[in-house]
């Protein structure tokens, strides 16, 4: 397959998630409404100024969680998968998957902590067979349980060389919805937003056995620029 692609795309700009959207606009009319408030009813204006230092650094906080970087495939995409979400890899193994496949796979899990972008990408090109939402707990994002007993969502992917892979989007202990974008039978390619999860979770891809995997344990991705692995072509 040749050397590892450590960066392959290029960031061009960044904005704010359409998801966001009303929690920032709610949240800052919020945040002023109680400011003028304190301001006026205390002649004390210690509460103000800690409730603004408070409020907005929590408000900073939910800002960098709807970033949108705007990423782009400079190079051919043809067998490669990408990241479907920017964090950390937190579970690389093979395990039997028994709801689609019935075979071995090879399960790479990406956690998103709070500070992560959250927005979800294709992890390849190829074709959206079906999606499944799966109502469940909100355990810990990382335990390995989150991922077959957390709300969830399922996309499975008829990549462009004729493989299937499963991504699956899974809610965390703080995160209260996933947001999924693919539909069946829709076209998808690298680049494309696959969804959004809100307020820390996982994604995890379950690849063929025959997929070399380039990623590790507790390495960093970036959605839609770190290459996990190459699809046997």
């Amino acid at each position: 397959m040749g050397k590892r692609i450590k960066k392959i795309r290029k960031i061009k700009n960044i904005r704010l998630h359409h998801e966001g959207t009303d929690i920032l606009m709610l949240g800052l009319a919020s945040i002023v409404l109680v400011a003028i408030i304190l301001w006026y009813s205390f002649d004390n204006k210690i509460p103000f100024y800690a409730f603004i230092l408070i409020l907005g650094a929590v408000y900073g906080i939910t800002i960098n969680f709807f970033r949108c970087p705007i990423r782009h495939f400079e190079g051919e995409t043809e067998g490669i998968v990408v990241a479907p979400a920017d964090g950390k890899v937190v579970v690389l193994e093979e395990v039997f998957e028994d709801k689609y496949f019935h075979e071995q796979r090879q399960m790479v899990s990406i956690f998103m902590s709070l500070f992560n972008v959250h927005a979800n990408w294709f992890p390849c090109d190829g074709t959206v067979d079906a999606v499944h939402h799966f109502n469940g707990n909100f355990h810990k994002a990382w335990l390995p349980k989150a991922s077959e007993e957390n709300e969830r969502a399922d996309i499975i992917i008829t990549a462009d060389n004729g493989q299937k892979i499963l991504c699956r989007q899974v809610a965390g202990a703080v995160a209260r919805r996933i947001v999924t974008y693919a539909k069946p039978e829709d076209n998808c390619s690298i680049d494309e937003h696959l969804g959004f999860i809100k307020f820390g979770s996982r994604v995890d891809l379950y690849l063929p056995m025959d997929a070399k995997i380039t990623v590790k344990m507790g390495e960093s991705t970036t959605g839609d620029v770190t290459v996990i692995g190459y699809l046997n072509t």
